[in-house]
């Protein structure tokens, strides 16, 4: 079309123009709602969960803004809550294991379960231990994924990886590498051990002291302790070319980055992370957090959290498959969220295969945490 210069706006267009603002002034709510500066809210987790790609659609939605402050490991989180005024956080992203400490503490709100869709959850995740105490819930999961074996492909085969005594392998000598937190590193030597009756974090004294002497045996073959960026770039630069207490939330970014890397759960078992959304203790945001944990577990919520760019993730409601499947079936493939794939999570959890990431129940956080540090000294 061509546009014709020096011509005013003519009656008409001034017109339409007072119409739309009139129409807008004639709505002064959605005005103000949308003239007025962001809701600012304050979340604690693990890297990620408040980046854009996350956050970008609620926040735009909502005129919202989050303030994420990351966290690694579930030790640091609740030290950084403990550092900061009641009311500091608005939502916390916290690993399973920890919310009963963060309720005992006093740090989070107990939840309505009628404000989210547990029966759209697979059974197994309905009433997910360490979220609720008695019919009092206190988290609602998001998202989990499993830890294994992580290895090079070029150097370890899927054969080799699907034992945890392939860490001791003559060829991995000085590259074994550690996600240096103590619960999935000790989690994954104790199911070596073969405790997993009732779980590789419930043991007793015998096998605690076979658990650190297996441990250190292990500290010939290790090349180092990483952090999360540590990680990445151990694994990705072939410094590393095994991995122990991650899996495919590491590995699965790597190989979209065309690293030779994978992930297994081996014969021996498997450890469950589990991300958890709680609400904070004396946040003013309640109902905005629910509205953002409300639209994490709908189906484009779940797409997005299962492709987090930080680190992949699996979905515990039968709507985040679906959704996933029908956006991203490449996606949902890879991390066997279809039916029949022999990587499928709910398989491996009914096969009685995975555990899920615990705190210590006869030694305490404490015991395993002193004994980590000494390993690394050692």
């Amino acid at each position: 079309m061509t546009r014709i210069l020096g011509r005013g706006p003519t009656r008409r267009s001034v017109l339409k123009g007072a119409a739309a603002t009139g129409a807008l002034l004639a709505t002064p709510n959605l005005n103000r709602a949308w003239a007025a500066d962001p809701v600012q809210i304050n979340m604690l987790a693990w890297y990620g969960h408040g980046e854009p790609d996350i956050v970008e659609e609620f926040e735009a939605q909502n005129n919202v803004k989050f303030n994420a402050k990351y966290y690694a490991g579930g030790d640091n989180m609740l030290g950084l809550i403990a550092q900061s005024p009641p009311g500091t956080y608005d939502i916390i992203l916290s690993d399973a294991e920890f919310v009963q400490q963060l309720n005992g503490a006093g740090y989070i709100e107990q939840m309505d379960a009628a404000d989210y869709p547990f029966d759209d959850y697979f059974p197994e995740f309905q009433k997910f231990p360490g979220h609720w105490d008695g019919d009092d819930l206190w988290s609602v999961m998001v998202r989990y994924g499993h830890l294994g074996v992580s290895f090079n492909t070029e150097v370890v085969t899927h054969k080799e990886a699907m034992t945890y005594g392939v860490y001791w392998a003559e060829k991995l000598k000085g590259k074994v590498g550690h996600f240096d937190w103590h619960l999935p590193n000790l989690g994954s030597l104790s199911l070596y051990n073969g405790n997993n009756n009732p779980s590789p974090f419930d043991i007793d004294a015998a096998a605690w002291e076979k658990l650190q002497a297996t441990t250190l045996s292990l500290k010939p073959q290790v090349g180092g302790y990483f952090d999360y960026g540590g990680t990445f770039a151990g694994l990705k630069n072939g410094e590393m070319l095994a991995m122990c207490g991650i899996g495919d939330w590491i590995t699965g970014v790597l190989q979209k980055d065309g690293a030779p890397v994978d992930s297994v759960v081996p014969e021996e078992g498997g450890i469950q992370w589990t991300e958890s959304y709680s609400i904070g203790k004396g946040t003013s945001k309640h109902d905005i957090v629910v509205k953002f944990i409300q639209y994490m577990l709908s189906g484009p919520g779940q797409v997005r959290s299962a492709k987090m760019a930080a680190y992949p993730g699996m979905l515990p409601t039968m709507a985040g498959w679906k959704a996933l499947q029908e956006a991203d079936p490449d996606e949902a493939k890879r991390q066997g969220m279809v039916d029949g794939a022999d990587n499928n999570p709910l398989k491996l959890i009914r096969e009685g295969r995975i555990f899920w990431r615990d705190i210590p129940r006869q030694q305490s956080l404490e015991e395993w945490n002193d004994f980590w540090s000494e390993y690394k000294n050692a």
